[in-house]
């Protein structure tokens, strides 16, 4: 980070961070468009652009200093000029790659040639765009074109009003249902998320009842078969959310699997909402990955793979992003499943470098996710110092309030490893915070009290008759976790492997591997 006076106003704000998602094209693109051999002529954005390119912060004083034809007051309006720019700049250059950013700009033409009174060629062009939005279920800009063609056939005689007008009339009335059914199915699959986020997998049958009433009452009652593309869509979407948060695994996979295969049917979909298309195979991994069937997890990972390392040239950077996410997460979630953590671990210095690469652009949650399937990670190696200090950038870094399951989950991974450290003194003191941290979440389960009760005891009792009360809270939590609404936990944590590890005298890494290898076999 640059030295900056801290005695001036220091910004990091919308345009900084335009500047400093742009990759070589892009800016080479840019500074192309306003390449000019007398740098004193050159325009005053694309000096400012030169100087904040450099920047991860700027500093108002620093700006008026090296360019001081830039006045304070007017630093404003050339940052607003510059962001519109680099805007125009990025919108030619990958129009080619959005067909709906081009079909907007064939509505612009459209719309010139209206203003010239060339009504013909404006409706030919607005004819052809409709056709490819419709093609590719672009029903929102398809209804702005109808729009058009309806004003210019009500207000000029082109020759084909009456035929023309019942036409637009009934593609209109089509097209509006169409998307009122669209907005209802994809409102219902936000707001299913919106609870995902808030409550994780459901607790109690409160939550039970809160969120499968609120599904059942907003889930549109109308045939499958009659649905399009995206509607489609959003009800598998909607239906991941709830079988994932009522931790319904088998129905999760049904409608993931739904979901990739809804592209599958549709094969011109998969290049214009890529993203979309990696979601569905981030979803079949998930469900795959609950039901621990290992065979389909590593033959969809595979597939998943392929396609990225095929399609990855043409990616934009929001699709590199979303792929490089998905990726590490199904790798690391493969051996969760099979034992292999010390190999997991070989993952962390590359995934560690994209958590913090400005580039990629990910959000705190999945920061948040990465962190602590980390600490996972670490745990299940026998690494238990950093699986300490992974779990306090959670802990430290991110708001109480924030995915509340993995933030008590990870208080409870870090007392564990404390425990494995022989670090009595800390546990004795940190068992009391995370119980009022769990108290205050409203989230102490059951499996919370076993585990906080055995944890108590081991500041007392001595190694004899540890192995007796390692067996009883095995036996507790493998009672619990036949139990609808106890079964989270598990789910962060396998925390009955490490148990059997702990009585076996073997690494939680070695137990989890024999216990694949046994279901595998059967």
């Amino acid at each position: 980070m640059p030295n900056i006076d801290t005695t001036a106003n220091v910004h990091k704000d919308k345009l900084v961070s335009l500047i400093i998602s742009l990759n070589r094209a892009e800016k080479r693109n840019f500074k192309v468009l306003y390449a000019t051999k007398d740098l004193k002529k050159q325009k005053l954005f694309v000096r400012l652009f030169d100087f904040l390119e450099k920047k991860e912060f700027y500093n108002v004083r620093e700006i008026l200093k090296a360019i001081p034809e830039i006045k304070a007051t007017q630093l404003a309006n050339v940052k607003m000029n510059l962001y519109k720019q680099l805007m125009s700049s990025l919108r030619n250059l990958h129009r080619k790659n959005n067909i709906d950013i081009e079909i907007r700009e064939q509505l612009d033409f459209a719309r010139i040639l209206y203003n010239k009174g060339l009504y013909r060629q404006a409706l030919e062009v607005l004819e052809k765009s409709k056709k490819r939005g419709m093609k590719l279920h672009l029903y929102p800009v398809c209804m702005e074109i109808l729009e058009f063609e309806k004003l210019i056939e009500s207000q000029h005689i082109t020759g084909s009003m009456h035929m023309k007008a019942e036409e637009l009339s009934k593609q209109s009335l089509s097209l509006s249902a169409t998307i009122r059914k669209t907005a209802r199915y994809s409102n219902l699959s936000l707001q299913l998320y919106g609870l995902y986020l808030k409550f994780g997998y459901v607790r109690n049958d409160q939550d039970y009842e809160l969120v499968s009433n609120f599904f059942r009452k907003n889930l549109p009652k109308i045939k499958y078969d009659l649905l399009g593309f995206f509607e489609k869509l959003y009800l598998n979407q909607a239906h991941v959310w709830y079988c994932t948060m009522v931790q319904n695994f088998p129905f999760q996979y049904k409608y993931s699997k739904r979901w990739l295969d809804l592209f599958h049917q549709n094969p011109i979909m998969i290049k214009e909402w890529t993203p979309l298309y990696l979601k569905g195979f981030h979803n079949l991994l998930n469900s795959l990955f609950m039901n621990a069937n290992y065979p389909k997890f590593i033959l969809v990972l595979q597939q998943m793979e392929d396609f990225i390392n095929e399609h990855s040239k043409t990616f934009n950077q929001n699709v590199q992003s979303l792929s490089l996410l998905f990726l590490y997460i199904h790798k690391i979630n493969k051996h969760f499943l099979d034992g292999s953590f010390k190999d997991g671990v070989k993952l962390i210095p590359e995934l560690e470098a994209n958590i913090t690469d400005k580039y990629l652009n990910w959000d705190n949650h999945r920061k948040m996710v990465f962190h602590y399937k980390i600490a996972c990670l670490y745990f299940g190696a026998g690494e238990n110092e950093k699986t300490i200090d992974t779990l306090n950038k959670i802990i430290f870094q991110y708001k109480a309030d924030f995915r509340v399951d993995i933030q008590c989950f990870s208080r409870i991974l870090s007392l564990l490893a404390h425990l494995e450290l022989e670090n009595e003194m800390l546990v004795s003191y940190q068992i009391k915070s995370v119980y009022r941290f769990l108290g205050k979440m409203d989230d102490i389960q059951e499996v919370h009290k076993e585990i906080f009760k055995f944890i108590r005891k081991t500041t007392s009792i001595n190694r004899s008759q540890m192995k007796l009360e390692l067996i009883s809270l095995r036996d507790r939590l493998q009672d619990l976790q036949k139990e609808p609404y106890q079964r989270r936990p598990f789910f962060y944590l396998d925390i009955i492997s490490w148990l059997d590890g702990k009585i076996q005298n073997k690494s939680t890494a070695k137990v989890i591997e024999e216990k694949f290898k046994v279901s595998q076999a059967n």
